[in-house]
């Protein structure tokens, strides 16, 4: 495809530049690099230990979840290269999952002890003090003020206890705190609930709206997990992972509006290949028929475009797998229909599609108990939907298109060890976050790949033409990634410092690693553009010339 056409020019051209790996395409625009000032390191391997950031810019600190200590990390960042810890922020919840800040206000999301009660919104000022709490629903996943500071919304993921006997509803709680956070009460809370959708339950599920959950009403079924929220602070847009759905939220009213399908990716068609094995030993994307992907985004954005506003999705994907109901199966371990799938004993071998997850919840269109479609979770990419939730574009297969070329030797890793193709039969390099920021001229998405890891760049000014510009890796995969000298694992959060807001007075990105513990500082830097090259490929330890090497070897 055109969008690499000239890697292999760049490959050659590549050179060494430390202990990280970055890659700049060519594009009509503005280039972008990311390069690493400073890491703050917990020393904690693969316990959730940095998740979320978030930024204040008058102390100039950054807050970090720390899932393993339950407590929020705090550092001062006023020099970014050598970010330093000061005081924690102890909790007392359940457990920490989100944090927030906003006007010198730090706000917390805490689950219960117990999963399915009521979960907590704590309030903070930035050098830690308690100001205040409020109970929310169950599972508060996520929170973010609106853009005019009057409110905080959570998304109440409500997930069912793990023998399914007790399924909370899922829920937005509207915290209203333009009064003031010291006279914050419980009175000052809505809680918006989809009660209004259980008797359309059969409509919704023709539509495309996943609700499967065993005996689960609508308003029990659907589990909201990430909010972005519209510029004028009137209406959210509330990613519903599993159920493969965004949420219209009118924030003013405090109720639902819509819940709308996000449909399938056809990986039948020749830009939607995918690598769906783990177990063949080699770089392999393929076009399969009957076999699409679920976009079930986690963490969502959103931006304006001349009046219009666009949602960016990072396509992660994700099943419900608990002991009282799992939905999860392999390929090979199913029925194909003889007449949808003819070659069904070869696409069942592990080295071709056997490996494949897939829900068990969808394709057997005809009810005769084989499958005629199969549907994998998450879609291996990004997406932008305009506010009706109409797809403008999906990256497609971009992500392992490069990440092929670029890593061969590592492509799908996971983030908790080195082995090649180790993530094909799951979700591949599985988008797991996404911010968005305006610089100059231009607007970029940076997206984070959980398990490879590293950070893509697009320019999505224009949201039906977006153009990828960088890919950046502050990762040694030659390393036991026990180490602190594997770099960084598990982007799992990412944070746009602009630059009026910065200590360095240019952009900053600020990436939380759960697997690794690690907090990473990137500059947001152009990349300069000399006649005679197309772009710049740094590659760390693991050597450009091992690098141009295998991917001869792939031709």
């Amino acid at each position: 495809m055109t969008l690499f056409k000239n890697l292999q020019t760049l490959i050659t051209a590549s050179i060494i530049l430390g202990s990280f790996f970055t890659f700049s395409q060519s594009a009509q625009g503005m280039k972008l690099s990311l390069n690493l000032l400073g890491t703050y390191e917990t020393g904690i391997f693969d316990e959730g230990a940095a998740e979320i950031p978030a930024y204040d810019p008058i102390s100039r600190r950054v807050f970090v979840v720390n899932g393993f200590a339950n407590e929020i990390t705090v550092l001062d960042i006023n020099n970014p290269r050598n970010p330093i810890a000061l005081s924690p922020i102890s909790l007392t919840g359940g457990g920490v999952n989100s944090v927030a800040v906003n006007n010198g206000v730090v706000a917390v999301a805490e689950q219960a002890s117990t999963v399915t009660d009521p979960g907590m919104v704590s309030f903070y000022n930035t050098d830690g003090l308690f100001l205040n709490s409020v109970m929310v629903g169950a599972l508060p996943d996520m929170l973010a003020f609106t853009p005019d500071g009057s409110k905080v919304l959570v998304a109440n993921e409500g997930e069912p206890s793990d023998d399914y006997l007790t399924d909370p509803e899922g829920s937005v709680s509207i915290i209203d705190i333009s009064g003031g956070i010291n006279s914050l009460s419980q009175s000052n809370v809505i809680t918006a609930g989809f009660q209004a959708f259980n008797a359309s339950q059969q409509q919704l599920i023709d539509a495309g709206v996943r609700i499967f959950g065993s005996g689960a009403t609508v308003a029990q079924d659907l589990e909201p997990e990430y909010i972005t929220i519209s510029e004028d602070s009137t209406t959210a847009w509330v990613a519903l992972q599993e159920n493969n759905a965004l949420g219209v939220l009118d924030i003013i009213d405090g109720e639902f509006d819509e819940i709308i399908p996000l449909g399938f990716k056809n990986h039948s068609l020749g830009n939607n290949s995918l690598d769906a094995s783990n177990e063949d030993g080699v770089i392999n994307l393929q076009t399969y028929d009957n076999v699409f992907g679920m976009y079930q985004p986690d963490a969502i954005a959103s931006y304006t475009v001349a009046g219009q506003t666009y949602i960016v999705t990072a396509n992660e994907g994700d099943s419900r797998d608990y002991d009282g109901f799992s939905e999860e199966d392999r390929v090979a371990d199913i029925i194909l229909d003889p007449d949808a799938f003819p070659n069904a004993t070869e696409l069942q071998q592990d080295e071709v599609l056997g490996r494949l997850n897939i829900t068990n919840t969808l394709g057997d269109t005809d009810g005769d108990g084989d499958f005629d479609e199969l549907y994998a979770y998450g879609a291996r990419s990004f997406s932008i939907w305009d506010e009706e939730g109409n797809l403008v574009f999906d990256s497609g297969n971009q992500f392992e298109v490069l990440l092929a070329q670029l890593l061969p030797e590592y492509f799908n890793a996971s983030n908790d060890n080195n082995t090649f193709d180790n993530r094909s039969d799951d979700k591949g390099p599985e988008p797991e976050a996404v911010t968005i920021g305006r610089i100059g001229d231009r607007i970029f998405a940076f997206i984070g790949l959980e398990r490879i890891g590293g950070i893509m760049i697009y320019d999505i000014t224009n949201p039906n033409n977006p153009t990828f510009v960088s890919y950046t890796n502050n990762r040694d995969f030659t390393q036991d990634v026990t180490t602190s000298a594997a770099g960084d694992l598990g982007p799992e959060g990412v944070l746009l410092i602009n630059s009026e807001d910065s200590p360095t007075n240019s952009p900053l990105l600020v990436v939380a690693n759960e697997v690794s513990g690690t907090t990473s500082i990137f500059s947001v830097s152009q990349v300069p553009e000399p006649s005679s090259m197309l772009g710049l490929i740094t590659v760390g330890l693991m050597g450009s010339f091992r690098l141009l090497k295998r991917r001869k070897n792939l031709n």
